[in-house]
């Protein structure tokens, strides 16, 4: 009886969810619709087809969270990994590691479940960037990169806690509690003097990005007022992955500022989308994007809190995740640059998005689905 009871509910909770997110969903203007393609359950390994679609095996899993539950699925909407989460958790699309608040050794493994590496006595906890294992110290204030046998390469130790952290072609971006941020190469030197955006009356980085090939550092600072920097390469070259001969030395320029009215107390979204032709950010009221090419920023206004950003922004499109209080999310679709073209409302306490090329995967709470957007 239990079982058909669990059986019932789960029906339920997937035709809801069918109902909010393609029913309630409108057809993006401009021939380009999204296209259904299946939707599973996160407490079962079966996924229902809802549409014609051919999966890729060979791209690689993805990883999700969604509520109490964690792990990688496959284009084909299968899972290799999908357990509840008990302690802490760290995920990238490579590995990932489950850990407790002062652990002694921490095994990291990879989306097939299988172990890569162990870090002995860590003294903190891992992120995982740029395809590489890094440990934040246990303060907060420092950063140790990790080898491919678990070794320590190298610590950088900041003046402050971190309050954000990016890295790209070799390059790590971090921002600290007391307003500067520091550029560190793949050796760990510092390669950009520690910049201090001030203009507020509480210094403090609340979110940080690097584009690509690290040619362009974007920040939000500050608490009364908020301000959204672009900083660009100029000069000498950074030392990168790709560039390991280049030159040290303050080689970024502010290329664009803008005010933000108080903003927030807390670390916010941002991202470069589109190819890094443009940068997404959260700002009070909505979302800001700010156009790299024409210099130009755009302030779009949104009901309710960004959850989720997608941080590839391309094809035209933007994907966001707002929350307009408990269980009530909204699906966003904008269209370059900046009309919000289709809203599809849902009821979940979570909420998962990630997305790959015109593959869009989208969960909450026990339900995962994957729509693409396609051209008609």
């Amino acid at each position: 009886m239990a079982k058909e009871k669990r059986k019932c509910w789960l029906i339920i909770g997937i035709a809801v969810f069918v109902i909010y997110i393609f029913l309630a969903a409108r057809p993006i203007p401009q021939e380009t619709v999204l296209k259904k393609r299946w939707i599973t359950s996160l407490g079962s390994n079966f996924p229902v087809s809802l549409g014609d679609f051919s999966a890729q095996q060979a791209e690689e899993l993805l990883p999700f969270r969604s509520g109490d539950r964690y792990g990688y699925v496959g284009d084909d909407g299968k899972f290799s990994i999908n357990q509840i989460r008990k302690t802490y958790v760290s995920q990238a699309e490579n590995c990932w590691a489950e850990y407790e608040a002062l652990p002694s050794s921490i095994q990291v493994m990879n989306p097939a479940n299988e172990p890569l590496l162990t870090i002995e006595n860590p003294g903190g906890y891992p992120l995982f960037l740029d395809n590489r294992v890094f440990i934040v110290g246990s303060e907060q204030n420092s950063l140790t990169a990790i080898g491919s046998r678990g070794e320590k390469l190298w610590t950088h130790d900041f003046p402050a806690p971190i309050t954000c952290v990016d890295a790209a072609s070799g390059c790590v971006l971090a921002g600290t509690l007391d307003g500067a941020v520091e550029l560190l190469d793949s050796s760990g030197n510092l390669v950009f003097s520690p910049f201090e955006p001030g203009g507020s009356r509480f210094s403090v980085i609340l979110g940080c990005a690097i584009s690509r090939d690290a040619s362009r550092l974007a920040i939000i600072s500050g608490i009364d007022k908020q301000r959204f920097l672009l900083l660009e390469q100029t000069g000498g070259e950074v030392r990168t992955a790709q560039s390991p001969a280049g030159l040290p030395g303050d080689t970024y320029k502010v290329a664009y500022h803008e005010f933000l009215a108080d903003g927030f107390r807390r670390p916010v979204h941002i991202s470069f989308v589109d190819n890094d032709t443009k940068v997404a950010f959260e700002r009070e009221g909505g979302l800001g994007i700010y156009d790299i090419g024409s210099r130009t920023s755009i302030s779009l206004p949104l009901e309710g809190e960004i959850t989720t950003l997608d941080n590839s922004g391309g094809d035209f499109f933007l994907f966001v995740i707002t929350s307009q209080g408990p269980a009530q999310k909204r699906l966003i679709a904008i269209r370059y640059p900046g009309s919000i073209v289709m809203q599809a409302p849902f009821k979940s306490d979570s909420a998962f998005f990630a997305r790959r090329d015109k593959k869009i995967y989208i969960g909450g709470d026990e339900t995962m689905a994957s729509l693409e957007l396609e051209n008609k």
